[in-house]
């Protein structure tokens, strides 16, 4: 298959949920989408034919030298490939009582170690015409944490913490890497529409925070010029507020 002509993102964990309308945005704006998978080949084959230039690729995100590699073979295949939207995550429910550690290391893999490894390849290798831009899709959870949810907080806190060093490291002048955080987007687990509903209205602003919004904000980040290093939160000003459990169990227990 010929490279494509285009301004090229991988989005990990693209086929479903945020990463696909993120996908969506990229497609849109003119980029090659190449949209990874882990279990979703038929969701992630669908979306590449709908949009004007993609693919779908597989990589098993817990083994970081398979995604490392998915890296190396983009980066030999891609002429301009301009940014890795780091999405796909593990998110298991459970708390701060006695940590499952075979549930720890497959969810510190997935969320941290993997797509640390893989930024690394990526401002290493990646071939770019107007910089490289790293955007690790972490949580207001970085700035507001409560012990729900403990192994993944724990993972997307380590994540968070590389952005300030991989951008002390970046090479070109055009180079970035980025922490977008989100609040409550989509609904989550066993969640009812009426809990949805509830949960995503606790925060500053007491609205909805849409799913456009994360995707125009990876946009922006691919395209625009916030200082390096930054962590842009897209969360209705979630992060502001002190709350000691998950805003599931916290709407739950207020209907309860």
């Amino acid at each position: 298959m010929p490279a494509p002509n285009l301004p090229a993102v991988l989005i990990t964990g693209g086929a479903k949920r945020i990463g696909a309308s993120i996908a969506r945005a990229f497609g849109a704006a003119g980029w090659h989408v190449v949209i990874h998978y882990g279990h979703s080949a038929g969701a992630a084959e669908k979306l590449a034919a709908e949009l004007p230039s993609a693919i779908a690729i597989h990589c098993n995100l817990s083994d970081a030298d398979a995604a490392k590699d998915m890296v190396d073979r983009l980066a030999a295949y891609l002429p301009d490939w301009r940014v890795l939207v780091n999405n796909a995550s593990i998110f298991v429910p459970d708390d701060d009582g006695d940590i499952d550690m075979e549930k720890f290391r497959r969810t510190l893999r997935v969320n941290a170690g993997s797509p640390a490894r893989m930024a690394q390849a990526f401002l290493t290798r990646a071939k770019s015409q107007g910089g490289r831009r790293v955007i690790h899709l972490t949580d207001q959870k970085i700035a507001n944490p409560n012990p729900d949810f403990f192994t993944y907080t724990m993972s997307k806190h380590a994540l968070a913490a590389t952005v300030p060093m991989l951008a002390m490291g970046t090479a070109g002048p055009g180079d970035r890497v980025y922490n977008l955080a989100p609040g409550a987007i989509l609904p989550s687990h066993d969640q009812s529409p009426e809990e949805t509903e509830v949960s995503h209205r606790l925060n500053l602003l007491e609205r909805r925070t849409e799913v456009q919004e994360i995707a125009d904000a990876c946009l922006f980040l691919a395209e625009g010029w916030l200082a390096n290093g930054e962590t842009l939160f897209v969360d209705s000003g979630q992060h502001l507020l002190a709350q000691p459990r998950d805003v599931i169990y916290l709407a739950r227990e207020g209907a309860a």
